[in-house]
C-alpha cells in the first residue's frame, strides 16, 4: 500500500516563525506566555507547553505585570499593545507580515476616509483571532461578513470598503467583489483589496491534486483551525473519501480495507512531525495485521 504525506501541506512561513520565536525564547530560561494558542493545532500546543510556554487569554493578560509574552502570528488590535505599555510587559511580536500589512491597510482606511458613513467591511470569521485583531484597527466598527449571503444584508447606498482575512477563500472573495460591484448604489463608491494570503490560497490547486491521487484521505487538523476547514471541504469535493483527524487516535482502522493508497495532509497550522507520526500510526497497523 502507498502512504504518502503531501509535501505541501504544513505550516505557513509565518506560523513557522512563531514557533521559531517561541523556542529561542523558552531557550534562554524565564517564564514565557503566549496570548491564545499560538497555533491552531493541540498537539503541537502540547508540545510547546511541555517546553514551557504559558498560554494565556486576554483577561489573565490585563493582569499580568512585568512579565515576556508572545503576540502569535494571528496579530492583535492596537489595545493590547496599549496594556503592555502600561504593565511594563515585554512584547515578543511575531504577528505574520501579511496580516501586519492587512491591519495597516485596514487602519488607514478607516481613519483616511473621506466619507464618514463609509463602511469597513472585512469578509472572516466573526470571533477568528485574526478579525478580532482586525476590527480593532477601526475602534471595532468594521462590518465582519462570513458569505456572499451576509454580504447581500450590506447597506448598498453607502461605501464600501471590502477587506478579508488572509485565510479565506479566494474564490468566495471573488464572488462578494462581483456582488457589491453590480449592487453598489450610483451615489457610493467601492474600493476592495484582494488580501488573501496567497501561500494559502495557492495551496489549494495542490491539495485538490493530492487528494484525488488516492483512495482514502486523513486531513489533519485542529478543530479551531479557519484555513483547515477550507482546505478540508476542497479535499472532500474532489474526494468524498476524505476524513477529518487531529491525531492518529481518530482514525477508523475499517477504512483502510481495500484501499491501495492513502494522502495525508493538512492546514497551514498543521506539523509536519504529527502527519508523519499518523503514516508511522498507519504503517504499523498495517504491519501488524499482516503478522497476525
Amino acid at each position: 500500500m502507498k502512504i504518502e504525506i503531501d509535501n505541501g501541506s504544513g505550516f505557513c512561513h509565518g506560523v513557522v516563525t512563531a514557533i521559531h520565536k517561541a523556542e529561542e525564547e523558552l531557550a534562554k530560561g524565564g517564564p514565557l506566555y503566549c496570548l491564545g494558542d499560538i497555533v491552531h493545532n493541540n498537539r503541537e500546543v502540547d508540545r510547546l507547553c511541555e517546553l514551557g510556554l504559558i498560554t494565556i487569554d486576554h483577561e489573565q493578560f490585563n493582569q499580568l505585570h512585568d512579565a515576556k509574552v508572545l503576540l502569535r502570528a494571528h496579530g492583535e488590535p492596537p489595545s493590547t499593545y496599549e496594556t503592555a505599555r502600561r504593565n511594563n510587559i515585554e512584547i515578543i511580536d511575531a504577528t505574520c507580515p501579511v496580516v501586519l500589512k492587512l491591519q495597516q491597510r485596514i487602519n488607514e482606511a478607516y481613519n483616511t476616509k473621506p466619507d464618514p458613513e463609509a463602511q469597513i467591511v472585512i469578509f472572516g470569521k466573526n470571533g477568528h483571532a485574526e478579525v478580532l485583531g482586525l476590527v480593532g484597527q477601526t475602534q471595532g466598527k468594521a462590518i465582519v461578513i462570513e458569505s456572499l449571503e451576509e454580504a447581500k444584508q450590506l447597506d448598498m447606498s453607502k461605501s464600501i470598503f471590502l477587506f478579508s482575512q488572509t485565510t479565506k477563500s479566494l474564490e468566495e472573495f471573488r464572488k462578494i467583489v462581483e456582488y457589491i460591484k453590480q449592487h453598489i448604489s450610483n451615489g457610493a463608491t467601492f474600493e476592495y483589496a484582494d488580501t488573501i494570503c496567497r501561500q494559502v490560497a495557492n495551496r489549494i490547486p495542490n491539495i485538490r491534486k493530492f487528494a484525488a491521487a488516492h483512495d482514502l484521505v486523513f486531513f489533519v487538523s485542529g478543530k479551531k483551525s479557519s484555513n483547515g476547514r477550507i482546505f478540508f471541504h476542497e479535499c472532500q469535493t474532489v474526494n468524498p473519501n476524505t476524513c477529518f483527524i487531529d491525531s492518529a487516535r481518530e482514525i477508523d482502522w475499517n477504512l483502510l480495507k481495500d484501499v491501495q493508497s492513502i494522502g495525508i495532509c493538512g492546514a497551514t497550522s498543521t506539523p509536519k512531525w504529527l502527519m508523519e507520526s499518523i503514516q508511522k500510526a498507519i504503517i504499523d497497523k498495517l504491519g501488524d495485521s499482516e503478522g497476525r
